[in-house]
């Protein structure tokens, strides 16, 4: 009898409290790339709350169903991770948290996950050659990844760094103990000494100095982990006046031991003659036929699968596939130029991996505007050039899109967004299209399912929150907010936890009014 009531209040608890756990990188912790959380009774309303008089911190008193508000600069793009309990986002130095690093530079925050206290942040000094590769307080881009116990970005120097993730709380680990120097590196400032709210880093590699992966602007890309491998891209692409690519023979994916930082491969797409402007699409992954396939958007406008396995230092092509239709390449027989709204867009969006099919979208950098997208949805099973015979459906509704798709497992529902601000419901078999919703205003960042609801942000700052469903009518919202800023990035589910950012806030929201 007492093993049955045991049993009783687990299967009870569960059914009142389902929680994913951790959300550990871009994507998620499945390595998939699907904006997915399996949390049940997730958030469906909040306040966020007003300033205060004459200051720029929100009264916590004035807010409902949110737990903890953390102010961070006055630029963020990446969405937060969670996990060990630490919440870590990137952002810029526009509120500096040591009066020794001022000015200027990208910051990765790591905060505590119940509270929101600031635990230690990563200083990143600005790149001698500015804005070209990396854009005038644009902050830190890329959204962490947690492994264990470290922490992997992508700087924005267009370095890989690995951190401990509870900073120089437990000692300077080695092999990196040049702190001191790494954060006021190209600065005229002496050295400055880590304390316990710095970061810890382990290993850095630059891939600017060892491949000669020219970021546009910025470099990007959430690494992902598998095994003993951290892969991530480089983020090369063109010159900073739009004219050609500088280092055509640099890869655009790498392979690096995780408890070294060695390299140990590149990929051999060839795509760098081919780039159109940038390469911002992050990693994800799934095993197909046995083996562990990585999947990358390229700046050519083309998807590739690449076979997890080094080969000889070489992260082998399995299969591509070309996203954009003669149509948006040419017009009576001539070439469309890019960036024209009609012609051919890269993949910005991560590709998803489920049920061996990959989903990706294309489009542009936000300041080309809008133009003609294109939904695809490729058989993962295939090999070689698999642009028409992998082809499973395609939807050229959708307008161009900087965001990754969400699926709902259980019914199969596709959502995603696009740059003009309209969100999508479509089947993810079939691709059959069931409504469309207007959030009246830019979206950046992508949308995220969890307990048959679709959350979505735009610039505007209005955050929705929709019926995961297809019988919706696309009218009324279960929610609708205003955050007082643009919502770049994209809201994340953790432990129970709603992570919404703003520019200069990030909001952690859950079901428990105060």
């Amino acid at each position: 009898m007492r093993y049955l009531m045991i049993i009783a209040l687990v299967v009870l608890s569960l059914a009142c409290n389902v929680y994913s756990g951790d959300w550990t990188r871009w994507g998620g912790s499945d390595n998939s790339g699907n904006m997915f959380s399996p949390e049940l009774n997730t958030p469906s309303s909040f306040e966020p709350g007003k300033l205060k008089p004459g200051t720029d911190e929100i009264d916590i008193t004035t807010t409902k169903n949110v737990k903890w508000i953390a102010k961070l600069g006055s630029q963020s793009y990446g969405n937060a991770v969670v996990g060990k309990g630490k919440v870590l986002v990137g952002t810029n130095n526009e509120f500096p948290r040591d009066k020794r690093h001022i000015g200027d530079r990208s910051i990765l925050l790591c905060l505590n996950e119940e509270t929101g206290e600031f635990l230690w942040q990563l200083v990143i000094t600005k790149h001698p050659a500015g804005k070209a590769i990396d854009w005038d307080n644009l902050g830190l881009v890329c959204s962490p990844t947690i492994d264990d116990n470290c922490v992997y970005i992508v700087s924005t120097r267009s370095e890989v760094v690995c951190l401990d993730i509870e900073g120089m709380k437990n000692g300077n680990a080695p092999p990196f103990l040049d702190e001191a120097r790494y954060v006021v590196q190209d600065t005229k400032l002496p050295p400055a000494e880590p304390g316990p709210k710095d970061a810890d880093i382990i290993w850095v590699f630059n891939m600017l100095d060892e491949l000669g992966a020219l970021p546009h602007n910025t470099a990007n890309g959430s690494p992902l982990v598998i095994g003993d491998i951290v892969y991530t891209t480089t983020s090369n692409g063109k010159d900073l006046n739009h004219n050609y690519v500088p280092f055509p023979y640099a890869p655009s994916v790498i392979a690096l031991d995780r408890k070294t930082g060695k390299f140990l491969a590149e990929d051999n797409t060839g795509n760098g003659f081919n780039i159109f402007h940038g390469q911002w699409s992050s990693i994800s992954s799934g095993k197909v036929n046995g083996r562990d396939l990585i999947f990358f958007g390229g700046g050519d406008g083309w998807v590739y699968a690449l076979d997890a396995k080094p080969m000889n230092n070489i992260l082998q092509v399995v299969w591509k596939a070309d996203c954009n239709p003669p149509e948006y390449k040419f017009k009576n027989g001539k070439p469309i130029k890019y960036p024209d709204p009609e012609g051919a867009c890269e993949v910005v969006g991560t590709p998803v991996f489920f049920k061996n099919k990959v989903y990706v979208t294309i489009g542009q950098d936000p300041e080309h505007g809008e133009g003609v997208g294109r939904l695809l949805c490729f058989d993962a099973t295939k090999v070689g050039d698999i642009t028409t015979n992998g082809l499973i459906w395609d939807f050229r509704g959708v307008k161009r899109s900087l965001s990754t798709v969400s699926i709902d497992p259980e019914s199969g529902l596709l959502f995603v967004a696009d740059y003009s601000g309209f969100v999508y419901c479509l089947d993810a078999n079939s691709g059959k299209h069931y409504w469309t919703y207007d959030m009246k205003s830019r979206v950046w960042g992508s949308t995220l399912v969890a307990d048959k609801k679709v959350y979505i942000g735009d610039e505007d700052g209005d955050f929705a929150i929709l019926p995961a469903q297809k019988d919706f009518k696309a009218d009324k919202p279960i929610f609708e907010t205003n955050l007082g800023g643009p919502v770049y990035s994209t809201p994340v589910i953790a432990n129970g936890v709603l992570y919404i950012s703003t520019p200069q806030y990030l909001y952690a929201i859950t079901n428990k009014t105060k």
